[in-house]
C-alpha cells in the first residue's frame, strides 16, 4: 500500500472522528460552557481571520498544490519553494495586517452594541489572521508532500479537543475570558508551530532562499495562478463566514453564537455527502479524462439518488428531534435558533441532493465557470443576508443562506444539462420526496413520551421504520430493496 492510499485511509478516519468531535464539542459542550455573547465574538473572529488569511495567502496555498510538481527536488531542498510559498503571503500579511489596525475603528462601528467585548479582544484578530495563515501554508505544503494525516489530526481532533480544555479552564476559573480568548487563538498558534516541527522531523523544513526558485517556473505565472484561485478561496470563506459577521453586526454577537450553534447542528446533514464527494471527485475526473459520459451520467443519476434517500432520512431525524438536541444544552437562550435550524437544513439538503454537479464543474473543460458560480453564490449571501437579517433576524440570515444555495445549484445544475446534457433527476426523487414526507408527518403526529430520551426512541424508531417501509414497498430507492433482500438472505441462512 502506498504512501497516497495509507494517508487517505488515515485522513479517512480523522475526518469522521474530528466531525464527531466537533459537533459534540461545538454544539453540546462549549454550550454548556460559554454564553451565546462569548460564543459569538469566536465566531466573529474566526470569521474575520478566515477573510483576512485568504486574502493575504493571495491563493498561494492552492498554488503550492499546483505547481509544486515542478519544484520536487529533494536533493536541494525543493529549489527553495517553501520560501517562496511563504513568503509571498507573509508580505501580504504585513499588508492586510494594517488595514485590519487602520479600520479597527470601522469594524467596531459595524459591531456599536458589543464594541465593549470585541475592541479589548481586537488584537486577537490578527493574531489569529497570521496563525490561520502560517497553518494553511504548511497544510498545502504538507499536501503536496503526500503527507496529509498528521495535519488533518492536528486540525480535526487536538485543536477541537484543546479549545474544549481552554472553555473549560475559563469554566472553572482559571482563566479570564480574555485569557480564554487569547488561549483560543494560541491553539491555532500551536497547529502552525507543531506543523513546523512535523515538517522539520521529516526533514522538509527548507527555509533558506534561493535564487533558482525563480528559474523553475516564472514568478508572474506563480501569482497569475494565485490571483484567480484567490477569487475561487475568498469566495468559498465567504459562503461560510459571513452568516456570523453579519448576524453579529446587526443584530448582536449573543445572536451570531446562537446562530453559529444553529448552523453547527445543520451541518450534520452534510456527513454522508462529504463521504460521497471524496470518491466521486476521481472517478468524474477520471471519467473527463477517458470520455465515459455515458458512465458519468449513470453515475450522477446513481448519487443524486442516494443524496436523496440519506439526505430526507438525516434531515427529518435532524429536524423531528430539535427538541432533543435542544434539550442536551441546557441553556434556553440557544433554542432561539430553531427555526433557523430548519431553513438551514433545507438548503443543505437541496446542496447536498445536487451537489455532484459542482464536481463535474470543476472537473470539467469548463472549470473557469466554478469561480462564477461560487461568486455569484457569496455576493447572493450578502445582499440577501443584508435585506433579510434586519427583517427577520436569525430566521432571514437562515433564509438567505437557504435560498442562495436553491438559486446556486438550480443554475449549475441547468448549467450542466445545458453544457453536457446531464441531469440526474427522474421519476424516482419525487417518489422518494414523497415518502419522506409522508413519514415525516405520520411520525410528527405520533404521541412521544415526556422526557428528551423516550422522545427520541420513538421519533427515531418511528422514523426509521416508516420511511423504510415506504421506501421498499414503493421501489422508488432499488438500493434499498437490494439492501434489505441482501439482509435478509444473511438472516434466513442464519437461522438455517
Amino acid at each position: 500500500m502506498g504512501i497516497v492510499q495509507r494517508q487517505g485511509l488515515r485522513n479517512t478516519l480523522i475526518s469522521y472522528v474530528g466531525l464527531g468531535i466537533g459537533f459534540v464539542s461545538s454544539t453540546l459542550i462549549l454550550t454548556r460552557l460559554l454564553t451565546p455573547t462569548q460564543l459569538g465574538l469566536t465566531s466573529v473572529m474566526v470569521s474575520l481571520a478566515a477573510i483576512a488569511a485568504q486574502l493575504a495567502a493571495f491563493g498561494f496555498a492552492s498554488t503550492a498544490l499546483r505547481y509544486f510538481p515542478y519544484f520536487r527536488n529533494p536533493a536541494n531542498g525543493h529549489s527553495g519553494f517553501l520560501p517562496l510559498l511563504l513568503g509571498v503571503p507573509l508580505l501580504g500579511f504585513v499588508a492586510v495586517a494594517g488595514l485590519l489596525w487602520a479600520g479597527k475603528g470601522l469594524v467596531l462601528k459595524q459591531y456599536a452594541a458589543d464594541a465593549g467585548l470585541l475592541g479589548p479582544n481586537y488584537p486577537a484578530v490578527i493574531l489569529l489572521t497570521l496563525a490561520v495563515l502560517l497553518l494553511s501554508l504548511q497544510d498545502a505544503y504538507l499536501k503536496s508532500l503526500f503527507h496529509t494525516a498528521f495535519s488533518a489530526f492536528l486540525q480535526e481532533i487536538l485543536l477541537r479537543l484543546y479549545i474544549v480544555g481552554a472553555a473549560l479552564l475559563y469554566w472553572r476559573g482559571v482563566l479570564s475570558f480574555h485569557g480564554f480568548v487569547l488561549a483560543y487563538v494560541g491553539g491555532y498558534a500551536l497547529v502552525a508551530a507543531l506543523l513546523a516541527a512535523y515538517l522539520l522531523a521529516i526533514g522538509e523544513l527548507h527555509l533558506r532562499p534561493t535564487r533558482a526558485v525563480l528559474r523553475v517556473r516564472p514568478l508572474r505565472e506563480l501569482l497569475a495562478f494565485g490571483g484567480f484561485t484567490l477569487l475561487s478561496n475568498l469566495s468559498g470563506t465567504v459562503m461560510v463566514t459571513i452568516d456570523a459577521l453579519m448576524v453579529g453586526a446587526k443584530l448582536s454577537l449573543a445572536a451570531a453564537g446562537i446562530y453559529a450553534i444553529a448552523f453547527n447542528i445543520s451541518t450534520a446533514l452534510t456527513l454522508p455527502f462529504r463521504a460521497l464527494y471524496k470518491t466521486a471527485f476521481p472517478l468524474i475526473a477520471g471519467y473527463w479524462k477517458e470520455g465515459k459520459m455515458a458512465e458519468m451520467a449513470a453515475f450522477y443519476t446513481l448519487t443524486t439518488r442516494l443524496n436523496t434517500v440519506l439526505g430526507c432520512y438525516l434531515g427529518l431525524g435532524l429536524a423531528l428531534n430539535l427538541d432533543f438536541i435542544y434539550g442536551l444544552i441546557h441553556r434556553p437562550a440557544y433554542a432561539a435558533g430553531t427555526t433557523a435550524v430548519l431553513l438551514l437544513l433545507v438548503g443543505r439538503l437541496v446542496d447536498g441532493i445536487t451537489g455532484v454537479n459542482g464536481i463535474i464543474v470543476v472537473t470539467s473543460p469548463r472549470y473557469r465557470f466554478d469561480l462564477v458560480f461560487n461568486a455569484g453564490l457569496a455576493l447572493a449571501i450578502v445582499g440577501l443576508n443584508a435585506l433579510l437579517i434586519p427583517r427577520l433576524g436569525l430566521a432571514g440570515a437562515a433564509l438567505s443562506n437557504g435560498l442562495a444555495l436553491v438559486g446556486y445549484n438550480s443554475l449549475r445544475t441547468w448549467f450542466v444539462w445545458y453544457a453536457y446534457g446531464l441531469q440526474p433527476f427522474d421519476r424516482r426523487i419525487p417518489a422518494i420526496g414523497a415518502v419522506a414526507a409522508a413519514a415525516g408527518v405520520a411520525t410528527w403526529l405520533l404521541p412521544v413520551p415526556p422526557g428528551l430520551w423516550g422522545a427520541l426512541l420513538v421519533r427515531g424508531g418511528a422514523l426509521t421504520v416508516f420511511y423504510g417501509a415506504g421506501l421498499l414497498l414503493t421501489r422508488a430507492a432499488p438500493e434499498v430493496n437490494a439492501l434489505w433482500a441482501k439482509g435478509w438472505a444473511r438472516v434466513t441462512r442464519w437461522q438455517n
